[in-house]
């Protein structure tokens, strides 16, 4: 009950902090929508984040590993595995050339079963295609793989049989450049969803999965061409890794907290083993040009590595996902941000 009675000298009674406060007060020197002024200081701390009961605010991720993260990794490898293909055909090592065809296209053919075993049945892919959206990573990754697929097939094949051998070569070409575009579509098609720890990693991302295709394709050429071939994979390794880990260490300072899915759990530990088997690899491929075995061991551990890469970023996508304060921590620090810089609220007066 209050007790207190309003005099001549002021209020009788009052029992600070028992008291209702209502009017322009109860906003805490704020207009009456609550908004503070530029300049005053809030009465009411800030609330701590919970979420409702503390359920995940966005759906979980569905979507089975070993079909995204082989997905990703595959695609990505055949991609770069093409346009390292097209360079040693027009170089004049065979060999090279020939075992990377035949990795492209196993691994755009595993790529593509990945696929279409995630989505249920071949005719959701085949519904994809129906229309063309250049706005739609998936619609364009979609026509992309139509149009790539056949490429690496037919230079895969003539390149096995030694028939048709200008067909083969133009085909070998064509592959080589859809190559760079099949290894890196992945990383904007991850980004455009509302996944924390992908769609922040917009900017850098493409640059973790093309370096990451890079050294996987190096890494194939180095394990199944001769050493005296296979200088244009190491030199491709070497590139790859540097771009990778540069683009990926990068990614996560500039995420802030956002990152800590990289660095911590499943994620964190598929990314630590990423990066210590790609800085192998590519030391390998620094030193072992004259070892063939050196150079095989080297070649595994990138593609090893690259794996790893795909399946960190999916993990770490995963764990994001689940955890509320990745979605809503950044949302209102831009909104402070905004505020700082003198906008107001959205919508606000």
């Amino acid at each position: 009950m209050n007790t207190s009675d309003v005099t001549k000298q002021g209020v009788r009674g009052a029992r600070p902090g028992r008291e209702a406060v209502t009017g322009s007060a109860a906003v805490a020197g704020g207009d009456r929508r609550g908004r503070r002024r530029r300049g005053e200081r809030a009465v009411v701390p800030e609330a701590e984040f919970r979420s409702y009961y503390g359920k995940p605010i966005l759906n979980q991720i569905v979507w089975q590993a070993p079909d995204i993260a082989g997905y990703l990794f595959l695609g990505g490898l055949a991609g770069a595995s093409s346009t390292l293909a097209a360079g040693a055909e027009l170089t004049g090592r065979p060999a090279l050339a020939r075992a990377l065809k035949y990795t492209a296209l196993g691994g755009i053919s595993g790529s593509l079963a990945a696929l279409v075993h995630d989505l249920g049945r071949p005719a959701r892919f085949l519904n994809m295609l129906r229309v063309f959206r250049p706005t739609s990573p998936m619609s364009v990754g979609s026509w992309l793989l139509v149009g790539y697929g056949p490429l690496a097939g037919a230079a895969a094949v003539t390149g096995a049989t030694g028939l048709f051998p200008r067909i083969g070569r133009a085909a070998t070409l064509g592959a080589g450049l859809a190559g760079p575009a099949v290894a890196c579509y992945t990383a904007p098609l991850v980004c455009d969803t509302a996944v924390p720890s992908w769609h922040e990693g917009y900017r850098e991302m493409p640059f973790v999965f093309v370096g990451s295709a890079a050294a996987a394709a190096g890494g194939m050429g180095m394990l199944a061409a001769p050493v005296e071939q296979a200088a244009p994979a190491r030199r491709t390794a070497v590139i790859g890794s540097v771009l990778e880990t540069a683009a990926a260490t990068y990614m996560e300072r500039r995420m802030g907290m956002v990152a800590e899915p990289y660095r911590q759990g499943r994620g964190g530990a598929l990314m630590r083993v990423a990066k210590a088997l790609t800085l192998a690899g590519a030391a390998g491929a620094l030193l072992g040009h004259r070892s063939r075995a050196l150079s095989a061991a080297s070649g595994a551990a990138l593609l090893a590595g690259s794996a790893c890469t795909r399946f960190g970023v999916f993990w770490a996508g995963v764990q994001s996902a689940g955890e509320p304060k990745y979605t809503v921590v950044p949302q209102r620090r831009r909104l402070e941000k905004r505020r700082a810089d003198g906008h107001g609220e959205p919508g606000g007066s």
